[in-house]
């Protein structure tokens, strides 16, 4: 159990990390070498030119103004600056929506934190119950709920602060939900107009003996859709025509590598050898073969692309259609088109960036076992990764080491070390447990069969956050001392399972927080360095990078990762709800993550990532639901730990707690969750296309 001075090291630690990858931040951010890794966004909008285009040598390559080394935190500034909506217009509404989450753990924590500081601790550090006891205790245990006398009157305060702290979030979720759904509906009808804004995508089209799919297509909404079906474009199935217009890319690049350099040297022709890795063979002038090479592979296209155009066995069963109006889009996309539901199978088609292709043709019945194979296949990932996470949290527990190994034990009790044990060390093994896992979960949503990456990410953040609460929040409850509680918890009935819950979790509160600084807090400091795309960039501007186009595509501007960075800050939410009540001590470590990670990826929005696609903010209603989600628990919880107390008085006014949370999850979710799945036919009837011609 780790004790205050456990938590301060570990602060230490954390903090001294986090300040050290700011400062190497902000000293090479102002590098001109490293300037196409800290400011990519730029580049990439044609708004930025290369400092090492001009000036003296050592300038193009070092910093040598020291008054920007002075000013070497005005990044923090610089990205509070930007106003919301030249923010939308800059990165994207998804963007933009995504920084407000961090916004609404500032504002459900900041106010909850005030008032758990100033009513609930000075109730629980008041009592005596842990010093006239034989438990072994710290003194963050004396300002939680576990301070408080079995039976004490001095529960009425925790319960009454559990509707207080309940009401205020609802109230913030209730106007964030309102503020969300309006930028979003806005966000739509004032978009510039794209061709998929006028288009459904239609999957399983049912096989005919008479027509093509293409023809089949023409005459079903020419017949269903007279007045507003304009045109369509089926699906091909064109995977080597794919690449071979990568390999041209690639003979293109190495054309213009080598007119560039005869360019600068006219006085000798570039030559290459055409064996193996340009190291044996024939040698050849270079900028002849690779021109051959260019017109040969454009032919092999020309002739690739009408095989596929007259192959009926390339043509996949899917066609993009596009209407004259997006009123038309939005009747077609929100209606069943068929009497069988398993064909004609209409949505709105995502924007181009965002169309999946390879999942593009599966079929109806396919998709249905693909589902079910990955839902059993993922009950057995959570369920053995509660192995690792029981081997995590041994860590915490000094005792269970010292018995498994004896001969550590003099090592152990050294008190720097058994410190970082219990204050560190958990934290970070359980990150390093992680890393693979996003990777893992991503395939699993791709094997399902989606077909857009925003649905993609939704769905792999779902299974994250999922795995998160069973394994990284019950697991390092349930598993706190191994197996044996593990053991106890199978086997006994559902109506402990909340007591047992309950009672161990102001015990794991210390661990919680360690998670908190190493995750949040360094994480998000090692999240601003970008330490790897920056060795990275350095690495394929040494060895790889013949053009300015290589120099380009070195750069790795990144994304924001919603299926990982979403479930990530909902853990957040969970640890805050939770603790809110039984320990408010861990309150201020969540506002700090909150308050810093809104400043670091706001910066990142603005100058680094580049979003493969835009949703309109449509993961919202996920994220309003999972907070939801960590209310209702945070009251089971609460119900569980006070029923260990003995306060019976209390459980009738509890159990009306999640009640009344889900009946406010209901309101909003018919209230707002439509303008985040269907589009409102009053507002599109009036939008037309522009002329086709």
């Amino acid at each position: 159990m780790a004790s205050l001075g456990d938590i301060g090291l570990a602060a230490a630690i954390n903090i001294l990390t986090a300040f050290a990858f700011l400062l190497a931040f902000a000293i090479l951010r102002i590098q001109p070498i490293n300037d196409r890794v800290y400011f990519p966004k730029w580049y990439l909008k044609g708004l930025r030119c290369s400092p090492l285009q001009g000036g003296a040598f050592v300038s193009k390559f070092v910093n040598i103004d020291f008054k920007s080394y002075i000013r070497f935190l005005n990044w923090m500034p610089a990205a509070l600056q930007m106003p919301e909506p030249e923010l939308i217009d800059h990165a994207g509404l998804d963007s933009a929506v995504y920084l407000r989450i961090y916004l609404l753990g500032l504002k459900i924590f900041v106010p909850i934190a005030f008032l758990a500081f100033s009513v609930m601790v000075p109730v629980n550090w008041t009592n005596h119950t842990l010093e006239r006891s034989n438990v072994a205790y710290t003194s963050i245990d004396k300002l939680s709920i576990s301070n408080i006398p079995t039976g004490s009157n001095r529960f009425w305060t925790h319960l009454a602060m559990a509707y207080v702290f309940t009401f205020w979030t609802c109230y913030i979720l209730k106007r964030e939900y309102q503020i969300v759904a309006t930028m979003r509906l806005h966000f739509l009808a004032s978009e510039r107009r794209r061709p998929d804004q006028f288009t459904v995508l239609v999957r399983n089209v049912p096989p005919d003996p008479d027509e093509s799919v293409n023809e089949l297509v023409e005459h079903f909404f020419l017949v269903n859709h007279p007045d507003n079906y304009l045109t369509h474009q089926v699906v091909y199935d064109a995977k080597k025509l794919s690449s071979l217009v990568a390999k041209k890319k690639k003979k293109q690049n190495w054309l213009d590598y080598y007119e560039l350099k005869y360019s600068r040297n006219q006085s000798t022709r570039p030559y290459k050898k055409t064996g193996f890795l340009g190291l044996c063979g024939s040698k050849v002038d270079a900028i002849e073969f690779y021109t051959a090479e260019v017109e040969r592979l454009s032919k092999e296209i020309e002739l690739e692309r009408v095989k596929v155009m007259k192959n009926s066995k390339s043509v996949m069963p899917a066609a993009f259609v596009s209407f004259r109006t997006r009123w038309g889009a939005a009747v077609c996309a929100q209606t069943q088109q068929s009497r069988n539901p398993t064909t004609w199978l209409t949505e709105w088609a995502p924007e181009p960036r965002d169309v999946y292709w390879d999942n593009m043709a599966i079929p109806y019945v396919s998709l249905t076992i693909r589902r079910l194979i990955i839902a059993v296949a993922f009950f057995f990932l959570t369920f053995f990764f509660m192995i690792p996470i029981a081997l995590v949290q041994s860590l915490a527990n000094i005792e269970d080491i010292e018995k498994a190994a004896p001969f550590l034990k003099s090592f152990i009790e050294i008190k720097f070390i058994k410190s970082f044990i219990q204050g560190f060390l958990p934290g970070i093994a359980l990150k390093i447990f992680l890393i693979f896992l996003p990777t893992i979960l991503m395939i699993m949503s791709k094997f399902e069969g989606i077909i857009s990456l925003s649905s993609l990410e939704r769905r792999s953040a779902t299974r994250y956050y999922i795995f998160q609460f069973i394994n990284v929040f019950l697991g390092s409850i349930i598993t706190g001392t191994a197996f044996q509680q593990l053991d106890k918890f199978i086997h006994q009935s559902a109506n402990e399972i909340p007591k047992t819950i309950g009672i161990s979790i102001p015990m794991k509160a210390t661990f919680f927080i360690t998670y908190i600084m190493v995750d949040g807090w360094a994480g998000c400091a090692a999240e601003i360095l970008r330490l790897k795309p920056l060795i990275f960039y350095h690495l394929k501007n040494f060895l790889l990078v013949k053009t300015e186009k290589d120099r380009e595509e070195a750069m790795d501007p990144g994304t924001l990762g919603f299926n990982t960075g979403e479930p990530q800050i909902q853990l957040y939410f969970l640890l805050g709800l939770v603790y809110a009540v039984v320990t408010p001590f861990l309150l201020p470590y969540i506002i700090v993550f909150f308050g810093l990670a809104y400043v670091v990826y706001r910066h990142q929005i603005i100058n680094v990532y580049n979003q493969e696609y835009e949703s309109a903010a449509a993961f919202w209603p996920d994220v309003h639901g999972r907070i939801i989600f960590a209310l209702v628990i945070s009251q089971l919880l609460l119900m569980g730990l006070l029923s260990t107390k003995e306060a019976a008085n209390s459980t009738p006014l509890l159990i009306t707690l999640p009640v009344l949370t889900i009946w406010f999850h209901l309101f909003c979710k018919g209230r707002y969750e439509p303008a985040f799945i269907r589009h409102p036919l009053q507002s599109l009837r009036v939008m037309k296309t522009p002329t086709v011609k």
